[in-house]
């Protein structure tokens, strides 16, 4: 296997959110394809966020995309000067007013869709998480904090009792392995 060359690039738009790149590109067989799309977006981390009473740190927001409110863990993009967990702790402060004395522990780093976007995501536990101040949100975030039982949130996953996406799913699974292997 080969990877492609990217003959051409150029931007159809940049915004502080994220970029649009259309791409001409030669494939390995000689082909070329000229309009192939990438999103350019910034790396963020996330938080599989457990209280010392096993309670699981939620954050339920109005997502536009979806066009619904989504049940998901803390997650957002590192400022300036942070280390990861620098960011996941101010950010998991941020939007819900929770911290820990915890390290916290990386358990997985993944691209986030390598076909179409450029940006991954690291995913992080944090245990021993208690509430140490109010919500500290930007003026775009509107967020609600709920605790669900860590035991409990798979069943509402597998029987869709709540709308999540993705990334809260597989990160409470693979918080559950870490969990059940130490």
């Amino acid at each position: 296997m080969k990877a492609w060359q990217t003959t051409n690039s150029e931007y159809l738009y940049k915004t502080p959110f994220g970029n649009l790149r259309k791409d001409t590109c030669r494939l390995p067989n000689g082909m070329t394809i000229n309009d192939y799309y990438v999103s350019e977006f910034s790396d963020w981390v996330n938080a599989v966020v457990i209280t010392e009473d096993g309670e699981l740190v939620l954050v339920e927001q109005y997502r536009h995309g979806g066009q619904n409110f989504y049940l998901e863990i803390p997650a957002g993009k590192i400022e300036a000067g942070e280390t990861d967990e620098e960011g996941i702790l101010r950010e998991v402060r941020e939007e819900t007013g929770y911290t820990s004395l915890e390290k916290p522990v990386l358990i997985g780093e993944f691209m986030v869709n390598p076909a179409a976007q450029n940006n991954k995501i690291k995913t992080f536990l944090v245990m021993g998480a208690y509430k140490a101040g109010d919500q500290q949100l930007d003026e775009t975030e509107d967020i609600r904090v709920k605790l669900i039982d860590f035991k409990e949130f798979g069943r509402l996953i597998r029987e869709r009792e709540i709308q999540t996406q993705l990334f809260t799913a597989s990160a409470y699974y693979m918080a559950k392995a870490v969990l059940r292997d130490t």
